[in-house]
Order: structure tokens, then sequence, then C-alpha cells
């Protein structure tokens, strides 16, 4: 599968897509997004799987949508991108957001545009040290795509997303931590280890508290305090059925 441009693994209850475009900086294509599309369908249908790893081959995480793809608009063509982005990117988002499975993603190098949005609809994002993340679509007169305009202010506040959109300057990977876009920067050498041990954290918990987990956690961005409460008791009510549950509580009494 090294010729494919969107690589897919499982190991146990751990699933890998892996951007391999390494030559183009992995910059997304229509064919990449049909691809990771159809794969994210096949995670969704594996109750087996537990955690799904984003990650990418080469020097670059992602530099966004490749746009040799765009070159007819040079002759005149009109190339609708909304209708682009519906069958494209805000499939994938959606289908992340649906996912049962907690999304992890591994970082390195630039991850521009979309591929920053990309990664930043994943639950946990660690990047390594030398990588940098922006949102230049201000100098392409275009608008930040791929869910970056919702999911951005909740992340960092309305401040810093304006001036990091609207001036569509980088940042590094240790500002982004420290505006709480993603989970954590390690050094280059560690991402590898550092992906690795959180996916083997997260295969140990229960697949079922982690599916409603996220779910209460988007629900949240639009009910009010009470909805909210209502919903988690709903949620611990089905998590606290579960034989996982069980266990724990009988492993922490026989201690």
């Amino acid at each position: 599968m090294t010729d494919e441009v969107v690589q897919f693994s499982k190991t146990e209850n751990v699933a890998r897509i892996c951007l391999n475009r390494p030559a183009k900086l992995n910059s997304l294509t229509a064919d990449m997004l049909q691809q990771i599309s159809v794969t994210l369908e096949e995670v969704a249908r594996d109750s087996t799987l537990s955690v799904v790893v984003i990650e990418a081959n080469g020097r670059a995480f992602c530099a966004g949508q490749d746009l040799t793809e765009r070159r007819a608009i040079l002759d005149g063509a009109r190339i609708d991108l909304g209708d682009a982005l519906d069958v494209g990117l805000n499939c994938i988002v959606k289908q992340m957001a649906a996912l049962p499975q907690a999304v992890v993603c591994a970082v390195q190098g630039g991850a521009a545009g979309a591929g920053a949005n990309l990664a930043f609809a994943a639950d946990i994002v660690i990047a390594a040290q030398s990588s940098w993340f922006s949102q230049p679509f201000s100098k392409l007169g275009l608008v930040p795509d791929a869910g970056g305009t919702w999911t951005i202010p909740r992340l960092v506040g309305n401040a810093k997303a304006r001036g990091f959109m609207l001036l569509g300057e980088p940042i590094s990977a240790q500002t982004a931590e420290g505006w709480g876009l993603i989970w954590a920067v390690v050094e280059d050498s560690q991402l590898a280890s550092a992906i690795s041990d959180v996916t083997s954290k997260l295969s140990l918990q229960s697949a079922i508290g982690l599916k409603l987990t996220r779910e209460a956690l988007l629900a949240s961005q639009q009910n009010d305090l009470y909805a909210q409460l209502d919903l988690e008791r709903d949620y611990q009510r089905e998590a606290g059925f579960t034989p996982f549950y069980r266990e724990q509580v009988r492993k922490f009494l026989s201690k």
C-alpha cells in the first residue's frame, strides 16, 4: 500500500489513517479526500476499534488544498468551491465528529489551511516541536473551511481566532499549545512514541465511555446548562450499566 495516497492499517483496536503524498507535502486532492471518507466509513462500522490515529508521511503533515486542482480557473473555468467542500472536507469533518472512536492526530512539519483544521477536528493533537500551523485563506481571498471558523474560536477564543485567521500568519507548535489549540508538543524524535503512549492509554478505556464523552462534549457546544445536565444523566446511566464500569468498581474495592 506504499503507493496509495492514503494508507490504512489496523493493529488490535487501533486504526491508523496516514496521508501519503510526501513529495507534495500531503496537499489534499479530491482523490485523497474520497479515500479518507471511505476509510472513515470502514472505521465507523468496526466495533473492535476504540482509537483512530490520523498521521502523515514525510516532512509535513498537510499543506492544505492542492491548488493544482484549481488550475482550470486560470483559463476562465468556474469551479464551485462550495460543492467541492460538501463532497470532500465537510463530509470528512462530519464523519470524524460522528465516529464512535477517539481520534488522535500526529502533526509534524507544516499544517496549513484545511490541513490544520483537519488536525484541529481531532480529539487529541500532539505536535512535533518544529511543527507549525497556519490559516492562509485570507491571503488567497478565501474563507477558512473544514470547520475552522467553528472549531478555532471555541478552542482559543474570539480575539486570537480573528487574528490567526485574518492575518494568515503561521504560529509555532508551542504557541498552538499555549493557546489551547492542541494537547501537547513533544521533541520531534519523540512524536511517534508520544502517539503510541496516548493510544495505548485510550485503548485500555471503555469504548462506550469514550464514545459517550465525545458526544457529550460535542452537544455541549449547543446545550444550555440544564440540557447538558440532563444529557450527562442519561449518558451516565448508560455507562453505569456497562461491564467495564462494573469491573473497575470490583478492582477498586478489591484493593
